[in-house]
């Protein structure tokens, strides 16, 4: 709500003619947002970027499982209830964080800060989302699938919204575990239960989750200071973050490594973590290289390693989904 300022002055007795009405303005009460804005408002609140990514960890996992090609049905149906599943927990994140998504130069852009869409609203999408999510992959793929998607949800909402992110430098670390969960849904979508394939991969997706974040934050770091979000890049100094990635990054190569002998994989899959991880570990280096020099901010060219770890998943992924087809 906005209040309109009294001026404390008396009015001045000059008078002046009333200026005429302009014909042609429309005044902005009666300006609506067209259907497309709103659809892309609706949308924006889910973040579809981080459902690909999401997607890109769920497929792959489903050739693993089937040792080929999985049923199309299963691949669909569980593609649905993903997108809807990240959809609400994404929307649920926007209403709980737009007070700080307002300040933030890196998501001011959002529907929730543009008040494209009233929090109420983007509650009950969230909500009705959840809810489909939880119906479709219960109905059309299984229930072990539709209460994991249910728990990372919960734990989206709940562990790292509202309890980790504001209160803890942990908070990516434990908060990230929700983002792991596609690992368990994809391999559960095709054999209907859980086995230490999924959960080496969770793990991957798991230690991979810091280097992302942190290096993402490493770039807007005043941002997250500014609406007080204990990021590590904000409470501790450029060199100590970059250990940190680095530590968090040889950990994520052994532990994809380690998929070779639990998975009995071929050779595809192994080849690729070796090469991407030696190439993960060289950009996580020159990020600790260049923070030894001093550089701070922008110079420190975090975003290099930020990018790079999306081509890495996705192409490790791949990588384990193509296995199976030439093993």
């Amino acid at each position: 709500m906005f209040v309109t300022a009294v001026d404390p002055r008396p009015a001045a007795t000059t008078s002046y003619p009333t200026p005429l009405p302009d014909a042609t303005a429309v005044p902005a009460a009666t300006v609506s947002p067209s259907v497309r804005d709103v659809v892309k408002a609706y949308v924006g609140l889910t973040k579809p970027r981080i459902i690909e990514l999401l997607l890109i960890t769920t497929v792959p996992v489903m050739f693993l499982a089937a040792g080929g090609v999985p049923g199309l049905e299963v691949v669909v149906a569980t593609l649905i209830g993903g997108i809807l599943a990240s959809g609400s927990a994404n929307t649920i994140n926007c209403v709980l964080d737009r007070d700080i998504d307002e300040q933030m130069r890196r998501t001011r852009r959002r529907p929730l800060p543009r008040h494209a869409v009233s929090p109420r609203s983007a509650t009950v999408f969230g909500i009705v989302l959840g809810v489909l999510a939880t119906l479709e992959l219960g109905f059309f793929v299984n229930w072990l699938s539709s209460g994991l998607a249910l728990a990372a949800n919960l734990f989206y909402v709940f562990g790292y919204t509202m309890v980790l992110k504001r209160r803890t430098v942990q908070n990516i670390v434990w908060g990230g575990i929700a983002g792991c969960f596609p690992t368990l849904i994809g391999w559960t979508a095709v054999t209907g239960e859980l086995a230490w394939t999924p959960v080496v991969l969770f793990l991957v997706v798991f230690f991979w989750t810091p280097p992302h974040t942190w290096s993402l934050a490493m770039r807007y770091r005043e941002d997250y200071a500014s609406v007080d979000v204990p990021m590590l890049p904000v409470v501790a100094t450029p060199v100590a973050t970059a250990r940190q990635i680095m530590a968090y990054s040889v950990v994520m190569v052994i532990t994809s490594v380690a998929l070779w002998p639990v998975a009995d994989t071929g050779f595809v899959y192994p080849l690729a973590s070796v090469v991407l991880g030696f190439v993960f570990l060289r950009e996580a280096r020159r990020l600790l290289l260049r923070a030894h020099t001093g550089a701070d901010g922008a110079a420190l060219r975090p975003m290099r390693l930020f990018h790079f770890s999306n081509i890495y998943l996705a192409l490790l992924f791949i990588a384990a989904a193509i296995d199976p087809l030439l093993h």
